[in-house]
């Protein structure tokens, strides 16, 4: 979805608080659980809603 957006790993993790990409690419590749919150900010990036990801 991100990418067909062609938005970067770098742009959503400074919208999402991370402070290194790494912090998205860990969602992304599933070594962390997105939570609610992030879950929220995250779909506001994407135009999307919060349960497309649970």
């Amino acid at each position: 979805m991100r990418e067909s957006l062609g938005i970067s790993q770098a742009f959503i993790s400074r919208r999402m608080g991370y402070k290194y990409s790494s912090g998205y690419s860990n969602l992304e590749k599933g070594v962390v659980r997105l939570s609610a919150e992030k879950a929220a900010i995250l779909a506001e990036i994407l135009h999307c809603k919060q349960e497309d990801f649970f």
